[in-house]
């Protein structure tokens, strides 16, 4: 069966990123004291040393409008000049309005600004970067600004040993342009028939029993993560979908970086082995940030590659892939980018 819907966009491409992190740094002491010896099986599971957790006041959109802002002023881009903003994220600050709409007034832009939220986490960037791109090459919109974030550790349940040592919050801000010589191909897909696997079941208008068997899980307004499907899942779906993105135009030689949502380190490594992926293409940085949700791969772009982007150009593959279940890869060339930077947030 075919990984997904093969789309190519002519026509747009990215001019800067921005990530913007709480400036909070979590270690695993305080876990190592909560769930004792299991808290290093779990370290050693999914890679996670630390990672960066926001305060009770701050949200997604706080550090998704200071990336935006940081980006606006590095690219020279007059806040009338943008013409769309897309929100992608499962954390937004209201169930309504939506949130694309209140950073459009709190950043200032024109009142003729196409502004909307997009409800999805792990493919959240490749799927967000398809709708941007699209937009600006449609002509729709001569300049976009893609938002993608998740504040993740606002929704765990802190003695849920599977979610509780896992995740950490960040912000990113992509600016899109129109460009004849910008294109990128995208294979997106999505089986719902994994809704429940990693599910909030509480706090919308439709209730879902956490399983019966998960004694020690979470609370049912936390969290709930179904590891072994999610594990077998994405065993199933993501190698296809590399084979596929690869396969369009001379395999893995022609790449120089493959930015894998960064789920949990295990995963990661064993996926890049199954894909036949060099190891030093296939950079990883949840040992540093946890699983970022949504901004894991445009994390990854303003740490681990930020010099290269700097200087490009840089052929990337980028897959995404989780929760609903949901995922996309994109193949697009990246640079040279006039920002690519990480920030904390102050």
């Amino acid at each position: 069966m075919a990984p997904g819907r093969s789309i190519s966009v002519t026509g747009s491409r990215i001019a800067g990123v921005v990530s913007c992190l709480p400036e909070h740094v979590v270690d695993n002491t305080s876990f190592r004291e909560r769930f004792g010896d299991k808290a290093n099986d779990i370290e050693k599971m999914t890679g996670v040393r630390e990672r960066r957790w926001t305060d009770a006041d701050t949200t997604t959109a706080d550090l998704c409008q200071r990336a935006a802002e940081t980006l606006l002023e590095r690219l020279g881009w007059e806040r009338d000049s943008v013409d769309a903003l897309f929100f992608v994220t499962q954390t937004p600050d209201y169930r309504l309005p939506a949130t694309a709409c209140a950073l459009q007034g709190r950043l200032g832009l024109n009142r003729q600004t196409l502004a909307f939220d997009v409800n999805l986490g792990c493919s959240g960037y490749p799927y967000g970067l398809w709708l941007a791109m699209t937009t600006a090459a449609s002509g729709a919109a001569r300049r976009v600004l893609l938002l993608v974030g998740d504040t993740i550790t606002k929704t765990v349940d802190s003695e849920d040993r599977s979610t509780a040592m896992l995740f950490g919050d960040a912000g990113t801000a992509t600016a899109i342009e129109a460009n004849a010589d910008g294109a990128a191909h995208f294979i997106l897909g999505t089986d719902g028939t994994g809704e429940h696997q990693l599910i909030i079941s509480e706090g919308a208008f439709r209730s879902a029993p956490v399983p019966a068997d998960d004694i020690a899980g979470p609370k049912a307004d936390a969290l709930y993560m179904d590891g072994g499907a999610i594990f077998n899942f994405t065993l199933a779906t993501v190698p296809p979908l590399v084979t596929a993105t690869l396969d369009r135009d001379g395999g893995a030689d022609g790449f120089d970086a493959f930015l894998f949502h960064q789920a949990n380190a295990f995963m990661l490594k064993h996926l890049a082995k199954k894909s036949r992926l060099p190891a030093d293409k296939v950079p990883m940085n949840i040992d540093r940030f946890g699983n970022t949700s949504s901004a894991t791969i445009p994390l990854l772009m303003t740490t681990d590659l930020a010099t290269r982007l700097r200087v490009g150009p840089v052929r990337l593959g980028m897959f995404g892939f989780g929760v609903g279940f949901s995922w996309g890869s994109v193949d697009i060339t990246v640079g040279p980018l006039a920002c690519v930077e990480t920030i904390d947030y102050r």
